[in-house]
């Protein structure tokens, strides 16, 4: 578990499915068109102790089988919140209401970063990136034709380079984690 930000709960990666089930029980996506068969390609196991409850297991189904992609548990700017991340496919999991759990928009998640000065954190995708913070989430303008790079937090800065096509170079940006100003990049350089 990567854990930079305060959090309400205790969660553990399991081997598999526990012997004893607890009585919660959760398993995700939900019903999402397209995704019938993910659970086919693995998943990864949670044992969740919420603050307030008692623990349930999350079984959210791998994206990918791409050892290269994120896989794990990871705290959130919301105390109340995890981010478990499976094969590339992220689950943000209020673990004091484990069935509002949110499959989110970035497919895959190659990379994770927190951002503690910016009380973000950010999952960073082959095009953009997806913005955690207390209060949601929000999505990063087009950073790159295909693949981010060399990306670092600075302070409230999120820095890295992206690929411009036409002129096939990597370009550098700088994305404002509080402004969502975006200035650089490979998709407009």
């Amino acid at each position: 578990m990567t854990d930079h930000f305060p959090h309400s709960w205790q969660a553990t990666i399991l081997n598999g499915p526990p012997m004893i089930m607890p009585t919660r029980h959760f398993v995700f996506p939900l019903a999402i068109p397209g995704e019938e068969d993910a659970l086919a390609r693995g998943a990864l196991w949670l044992n969740v102790k919420p603050a307030e409850e008692s623990n349930f297991v999350a079984q959210c189904a791998l994206g990918f089988s791409d050892k290269n992609l994120a896989t794990g548990l990871w705290s959130t700017p919301n105390a109340d919140h995890l981010l478990a991340i499976a094969g590339g496919y992220a689950y943000r999991i209020p673990t004091s209401q484990p069935e509002s759990t949110a499959l989110l928009p970035i497919r895959p998640v190659v990379s994770v970063h927190a951002a503690p000065e910016a009380e973000a954190l950010v999952l960073i995708g082959f095009h953009d990136a997806v913005i955690l913070t207390a209060d949601g989430m929000w999505q990063s303008p087009k950073l790159t034709w295909e693949g981010v790079t060399e990306v670092a937090v600075d302070g409230t800065i999120l820095r890295g380079k992206g690929w411009h096509m036409p002129s096939d170079k990597e370009f550098p940006f700088a994305l404002d984690l509080r402004t969502q100003t975006l200035t650089g990049g490979g998709f407009n350089p």
